[in-house]
């Protein structure tokens, strides 16, 4: 596998269904809304990339790739007053091709050194400057740029951000709104789990690139892979009657206790037995205390955006699950394959994923969304070889809210409530790989954290784009 073994031909009901109370409960409304089409049919445009980059297998023994259009990131000069277009070939303007909520901000100087490239991996490798305009004599400039640039990007650091004003928590849900095709909802996982793609972001060098998830060892060098082995539970279980049913979210440390969503709420009576479910506590949401006589035996908790039947249960858990306890899977673990992941140096922790991950935010303002926190656990040994390494890359947002909440000096088991919002100082993350998220999730909020704002909507515009698949069977996003 780490050489490049053959890869197979890709293939391309909803199982689960939201289980909040349609009538007094906010959040049902707003998934509801997140799952209604966009309002206008989507306009593909041109592809901004060639095609993928070669694998280790289609390069020659020298590393060296054979390109008939012309030596790689070589300067054209211009004459003045050409139109820098045509370097790109007529490619679309990214604020072209998806512009809907994900609107590019108009330039700004103090913006140029965070903006100054955006590479696409096309075999040619050819730079694309999002700042050329008419007039300009070269793409990238001449050997002033080197000198420019570091101030650009300490100016953008310290005037453009800090002028976004993000402070911890302040940021409006709006802006965590965008429009995506309802055909780009991932509706089953590829074939082989590896095969699916890899948008990679370099956030230092502002360069995109575009892989096979088998490819990740390749990318992310010697760089310490945590992942979270949780594993799903069967924890949608049907009722009679009422017709409903109770999704489990949480074991509790009492003997056969459990948190739970469950519906129709306001026909569910306290101290009433549904099947193996005893109703204790209503706790407010349509989130109860309860008593499951025996182990879970459920259904597969899938998602409400994937509306067909998953043919096999086993791809929507990790290959490297092993403590029962999440009512969701920590979606980006879903692409290792167990040859994968024998070329990584990894390490485990553990994060059961409960109702903080998945629930929608449903007030205005970022600050006023409220975590119940979720339950961690990682060995000291782990925790000593985390805490050492020279880099940490970081699988999943799950993954993060455990490093991230360790590295603030907590203990090594718990819950968490960490929120983690644009404007956080993160301690311990060095990268982060992780799927396309929701509109006005927490996940995509954490995500801007880290890879910043503007930058996750130029990305997720291009995603959209080049027609990547989204959600929990979707591709995955590697963020260096």
């Amino acid at each position: 596998m780490c050489g490049g073994d053959p890869r197979s031909d890709l293939r391309r009901r909803r199982v689960w269904t939201a289980v909040f109370d349609p009538v007094d409960d906010r959040a049902a409304l707003v998934l509801e809304a997140l799952l209604e089409p966009p309002d206008g049919p989507f306009d593909a445009r041109e592809s901004l990339v060639d095609a993928l980059p070669p694998r280790r297998d289609e390069i020659d023994e020298q590393r060296q790739v054979v390109d008939a259009r012309g030596p790689l990131r070589e300067r054209i000069p211009l004459e003045r007053g050409e139109s820098t277009d045509e370097l790109v070939h007529q490619a679309p303007h990214l604020g072209e091709v998806a512009g809907h909520r994900l609107g590019l901000i108009p330039h700004r100087v103090p913006d140029a050194g965070r903006q100054r490239f955006l590479q696409c991996g096309g075999r040619g490798r050819k730079g694309l400057d999002l700042l050329a305009r008419p007039c300009q004599q070269r793409v990238e400039g001449r050997s002033f740029s080197a000198l420019v640039d570091p101030f650009l990007r300490a100016l953008d650091c310290a005037v453009v951000h800090v002028g976004q004003g993000y402070r911890w928590h302040r940021m409006k849900t709006r802006e965590l709104e965008y429009d995506l095709p309802p055909e780009l909802i991932a509706q089953h996982p590829v074939a082989r789990r590896d095969e699916s793609r890899l948008l990679i972001y370099d956030r230092m060098s502002e360069r995109v690139d575009q892989r096979r998830f088998a490819d990740l060892p390749d990318v992310i060098g010697d760089a310490l892979t945590v992942v979270n082995d949780t594993r799903v539970v069967p924890a949608r279980i049907r009722i009679e009657r009422p017709r409903g049913e109770v999704l489990l979210l949480e074991r509790l440390e009492e003997d056969g206790l459990w948190e739970g969503l469950a519906r129709p709420t306001r026909r569910l009576r306290s101290g009433r037995r549904y099947g193996p479910v005893e109703l204790l506590e209503h706790l407010g949401e349509g989130r109860w205390r309860l008593r499951l006589h025996g182990e879970p035996a459920g259904e597969t908790p899938l998602p409400p955006y994937i509306t067909e039947p998953l043919g096999d249960p086993a791809r929507y858990q990790t290959v490297y699950a092993q403590e029962a306890g999440s009512a969701a899977a920590p979606t980006a673990g879903l692409h290792f394959t167990e040859e994968l992941l024998r070329c990584l140096d990894v390490e485990r922790v553990t994060l059961h994923v409960g109702l903080d991950t998945f629930r929608p935010i449903a007030v205005e303002d970022l600050d006023e969304h409220g975590l119940h926190g979720e339950r961690y656990e990682v060995t000291r040994a782990a925790w000593e070889r985390i805490r050492s390494a020279a880099r940490v890359l970081a699988v999943g947002t799950t993954t993060v809210r455990v490093l991230e909440t360790l590295a603030r000096g907590a203990p090594l088991s718990g819950r968490t409530d960490l929120f983690i919002t644009p404007g956080f100082d993160f301690r311990r993350t060095d990268a982060l790989l992780t799927n396309f998220h929701l509109p006005r999730s927490t996940l995509l909020a954490l995500v801007m954290a880290f890879a910043g704002v503007e930058e996750t909507r130029r990305l997720y515009r291009l995603a959209i784009a080049e027609r990547y698949r989204f959600y929990s069977f979707g591709d995955a996003m590697l963020l260096l």
